[in-house]
């Protein structure tokens, strides 16, 4: 393991933080973090030979805005799936995993945190669609259902001052805003002429309170929202010692479930994909969720996404996050569409969600329903969950978004204070880190269990979190890039303006601005390209972003066959593969 030492940084990133000593390069670095998470993940193997087998590359610098390792997290986890993808391989087919390599790129790793923002319809990127407004044009059906239609809607998703001298506050809109701004005695309807009067409309009102009563006002209400901590005033809350006793990557084998027999991954002619012939149901939002979907269906498995009628999906995020996927759609309120949904389930090898606990359980599709079903087919199932505040604690059901995670965790401080505010201003980090890493950290459970699973039978459950995510990046061990190594990456790139005012999607479109400048050889048609190409589907000619995994044998290699589709696409009595 590379030499590596930090020191506290609090006058400088905030209470709680660590900058390194010396700087190391990308790769190394993320050769380092490696070693460092795979050492604390239960279940992972500890054979130096396989950890041998992982290479890293890319460029030196940071390519991210402010001092965050995230990138290089990322690598890291994606480096893991594929050792445990060999580890796969090797039981279902004989081929030593120390035998093979596992390749990852950190500036892939960086670009692939933007994913919902790296792809192009017939020649047209997302931020060119974006900027002129034909992204909505692209869907039948409209399931953003406006959430973001007016200035005031927006913005109600943002960092404001509050009236506690340095604390800021993450308020959020969730899908649905009228409501949070009506709670705050806040004109939903007024008539902003653009985001920054209705920002300054919001921020008024928001700095008539303390950050600890808009926390109770939330917490009464049922809205999202988080006081922006510092690491250390995470790390001192209830919640967070709580949250610190579970590692980055949870699974645990089921020891109350049915006892059933070890599951041998299924031989499919033709594709040697180490999850082939593996079925996921993926019942989930956003981001988070459907990453676990996509890293498992580009590793070969059949993942049926189903999204519950009632509910709102972003438009931008189906363009890439339903690579390799079926999607029907089902209301959980009516009981022939659940019993069609545990019919699904009835076959799958997986259950991905992503909504709170105990409202999947109300509905009968709970952790114990599922392990009930598993023992009664006499197979054995992996349950795979993702939240914002991890498997348990007092915040465990409360609801949460990738902002939440952002603020509770401190990363939001942090990234304020790498910007040069001083008074406790907020920033978003760049890209939806928390949403993309916890993702990647539930299909990297999932690996886990379901390899175990061939090897000893038995259920098993998964979980991760955006905090957890967050936090990881956090950890001293880790380190933050120092000032001189930020400065430098602004200078190269020329990032843009970052305030605590924008929505992801408005910082996403900065950084892909500069990527776009610097890295032109991977956006553009060429060996070095990191865009895979998909024709006669829904879209036309469509580019995303390549799996970042690359695994030696381009047979094993991480892939989608199928292209990105709209959720609710296929007709709902489709069958397994």
């Amino acid at each position: 393991m590379p030499h590596h030492e930090t020191i506290p940084s609090d006058n400088l990133y905030g209470p709680g933080t660590f900058v390194d000593k010396e700087f190391l390069p990308a790769p190394q670095d993320a050769t380092r973090i490696f070693e460092y998470i795979a050492k604390r993940t239960p279940g992972f193997t500890q054979e130096k030979a396989l950890w041998d087998t992982v290479n890293f590359e890319g460029s030196e610098h940071s390519v991210i805005p402010g001092p965050i390792k995230a990138p290089l997290v990322a690598a890291a986890l994606h480096a893991m799936c594929g050792v445990v993808a060999h580890e796969i391989v090797q039981d279902r087919d004989g081929t030593p995993a120390a035998s093979q390599s596992v390749n990852v790129n950190t500036d892939h790793a960086a670009i692939w945190l933007g994913t919902v923002f790296v792809a192009s319809i017939e020649g047209k990127d997302m931020s060119e669609l974006t900027r002129t407004k034909q992204l909505s044009k692209l869907f039948e059906r409209n399931f953003d259902g406006g959430f973001m239609s007016t200035p005031m809607r927006q913005r109600t998703t943002a960092l404001y001052k509050t009236k506690t001298p340095g604390v800021w506050y993450q308020l959020h809109g969730s899908l649905d805003a009228p409501p949070v701004l009506r709670s705050l005695g806040i004109d939903p309807d007024y008539p902003a002429k653009n985001l920054e009067e209705a920002y300054e409309y919001i921020a008024r009102r928001i700095e008539q309170w303390t950050a600890d009563e808009l926390e109770m006002h939330n917490v009464k209400n049922g809205f999202c929202g988080s006081i922006c901590f510092t690491p250390r005033g995470w790390e001192e809350t209830l919640m967070g010692k709580r949250l610190v006793s579970h590692p980055l990557v949870g699974y645990s084998r089921q020891n109350h479930a049915i006892p059933t027999p070890a599951v041998p991954f299924p031989k499919v002619d033709n594709d040697k994909r180490p999850l082939a012939g593996i079925k996921v149901v993926e019942l989930v939002r956003i981001i988070a969720g459907p990453v676990i979907g996509s890293t498992l269906a580009a590793l070969g498995a059949d993942v049926i996404r189903v999204n519950c009628s009632r509910l709102t999906d972003l438009n931008v995020l189906m363009l890439t996050l339903n690579a390799g996927k079926r999607t029907i759609d089902i209301d959980l309120t009516k009981q022939e569409d659940k019993a069609r949904l545990r019919e699904l389930i009835q076959d799958a090898d997986v259950f991905v969600q992503g909504f709170r606990p105990n409202a999947i359980a109300r509905k009968g599709f709970g952790p114990n329903d599922l392990l009930e079903m598993a023992g009664n087919r006499g197979k054995g199932i992996v349950y795979v969950e993702e939240n914002c505040y991890g498997p348990d604690g007092p915040y465990h059901e409360r609801p949460g978004w990738q902002q939440i995670g952002d603020a509770a965790s401190g990363s939001s401080y942090v990234m304020g204070r790498s910007l040069g505010y001083k008074d406790g201003t907020s920033v978003l980090p760049p890209l939806p880190i928390s949403d993309m890493s916890t993702g990647l950290i539930g299909a990297l459970g999932a690996l886990l269990a379901l390899r175990d699973r061939a090897r000893h039978g038995g259920s098993y459950r998964a979980t991760s979190s955006l905090v957890k995510a967050d936090a990881i990046a956090l950890e001293p061990e880790i380190g933050l890039y120092e000032p001189e190594v930020v400065e430098k990456s602004n200078q190269l790139f020329k990032w843009g303006h970052i305030g605590p005012e924008q929505f992801v999607i408005e910082i996403l479109m900065v950084v892909m601005d500069g990527w776009k400048r610097v890295f032109p050889q991977y956006f553009a048609a060429g060996p070095n390209s990191l865009s895979t190409s998909f024709t006669g589907g829904p879209w036309g000619k469509m580019d995303i972003l390549k799996p970042v995994l690359r695994l030696s044998d381009p047979d094993v290699t991480p892939r989608w066959l199928t292209a990105p589709v709209p959720n609710c696409y296929h007709e709902q009595g489709i069958q397994w593969l």
